[in-house]
């Protein structure tokens, strides 16, 4: 690549929308970059841009600023600065096509955001080769294993990782791999261990988020509103502490709240998953006109982000089969089923089946999705529904108790069926 390819990665899109540091449970966030502030990640891709006009042959600095790209795309929803990230890795392998670790961690962190978990595997064990002890690479590896339902290989990785080079990358990473083997507990005693090592404004917040994500998704929502006033009181408009104080307050059924939260929220980071929470705080207060005009927002974003080279199947299984075309919602879980077998797609797989009359094949999906030990509220209910379709309804009845004990109000319209059905069932609620 030459200097006039260097140029072209260098004039993209202005470096000034807000970007943050995101959830432990958005794969692939580059481990140097997840705490950065969003002026402070503004201010480096700016700084970064500069420098490398002036210095073009410093492989250090395209990969900070393919990091910092990815950053930026993945916090404001923008899937476009993909292809420049991708570009300046390139160039930085061009530059130093040899023991150019950063490049390759890069570039793992690159294939994560897109969801391409094989390839970021791949390339984070390459990284790690030159540098056994790169922590980024380290945190990339252990996403790969997680979104490729690899949970043991994953939770050694992350006890080696937390063995050589701890940190909150890696603290919060180890909590999301106890979590998801059915230890909460586990993972609370590591993220407090995380916040005790927290120092900054952005450590403070990336980490009491992450307390608050666990606490809410246990029903303890007391204890998730303090670490998300904590985290914003670190870092006001901190929007991951932002998001899921909206989803508190819509748990707690303060709906006002909670869609004041989530629009603003939504107005930086359009993600699926931000505005199908929003499309649901507005239908449960019965606006389905702009419920309505949420869920087609995703459809937008799931066009743009496949353009730019993003699978996007879970993101459209999981809204299309409540809020689309449930057949697409059934093809698109298939196929990402068949890329990555994870409790997640599991579960995305048993309710598309669900909501196209196929529950006998639904109930074998949602049993692989609990085989880990994981327990998630919106599963227990996706498995219950489905049991009770079955006519299974000693089943259904266990399930739909145990997601509404879990997390009474783990979705504004979830929660809403959940303690319908239960009535139906004769399960007093």
């Amino acid at each position: 690549m030459g200097l006039t390819a260097a140029s072209s990665v260098l004039s993209g899109a202005p470096a000034d929308q807000p970007a943050g540091p995101v959830s432990l449970r958005a794969a692939g966030a580059p481990a140097s970059l997840q705490q950065v502030s969003a002026d402070g990640l503004a201010g480096r891709i700016s700084a970064l841009q500069k420098h490398l006009r002036a210095q073009p042959k410093d492989a250090s600095g395209w990969s900070g600023l393919g990091a910092a790209y990815i950053e930026q795309a993945r916090t404001t929803g923008d899937p476009t600065r993909y292809p420049q990230a991708e570009k300046t890795f390139a160039r930085s392998l061009a530059v130093q096509p040899r023991d150019n670790d950063e490049a390759l961690a890069g570039r793992a962190s690159l294939a994560a955001a897109r969801h391409d978990f094989t390839s970021a595997l791949r390339d984070a064990d390459k990284s790690l080769k030159i540098n056994s002890y790169s922590q980024s690479a380290m945190a990339v590896r252990i996403d790969a294993l997680v979104e490729l339902g690899r949970y043991k290989d994953a939770s050694a990785a992350a006890e080696h990782a937390d063995s050589v080079r701890p940190g909150i990358p890696i603290f919060t990473r180890l909590a999301y791999v106890k979590e998801l083997r059915g230890d909460p507990e586990g993972a609370r005693e590591v993220l407090e261990r995380a916040r005790e090592s927290a120092t900054s404004p952005s450590d403070i917040a990336y980490v009491s988020t992450s307390l608050g994500q666990l606490a809410f998704g246990q029903g303890r929502y007391d204890a998730a509103r303090s670490a998300f006033h904590t985290a914003l009181r670190a870092a006001p408009g901190y929007l991951p502490a932002l998001e899921y104080r909206g989803r508190t307050a819509a748990a707690e059924d303060r709906l006002g709240a909670a869609v004041r939260d989530l629009e603003k929220v939504v107005r930086s980071s359009p993600l699926p998953a931000q505005l199908a929470a929003l499309g649901e705080a507005y239908e449960a207060r019965g606006d389905a006109e702009k419920a309505k005009q949420q869920y087609a927002v995703v459809d937008t974003w799931i066009t743009l982000a496949r353009a730019n080279g993003v699978a996007t199947d879970l993101d459209s299984a999981l809204v299309a089969a409540d809020h689309g075309d449930v057949k697409e919602a059934l093809k698109a879980a298939r196929a990402e089923w068949d890329r990555r077998q994870t409790v997640h797609t599991a579960d995305a797989l048993a309710w598309a089946l669900h909501r196209n009359g196929k529950d006998r094949e639904a109930l074998t999906a949602a049993k692989r999705a609990a085989e880990p030990g994981y327990r998630n509220a919106a599963f227990l209910y996706h498995r219950g529904m489905i049991e009770k379709s079955l006519g299974e309804e000693d089943a259904a009845r266990d399930h739909l108790a145990e997601a509404l004990d879990l997390n009474p109000g783990f979705s504004p319209t979830g929660a809403r069926d959940a303690k319908a059905a239960l009535k139906q069932l004769g399960g007093a609620r």
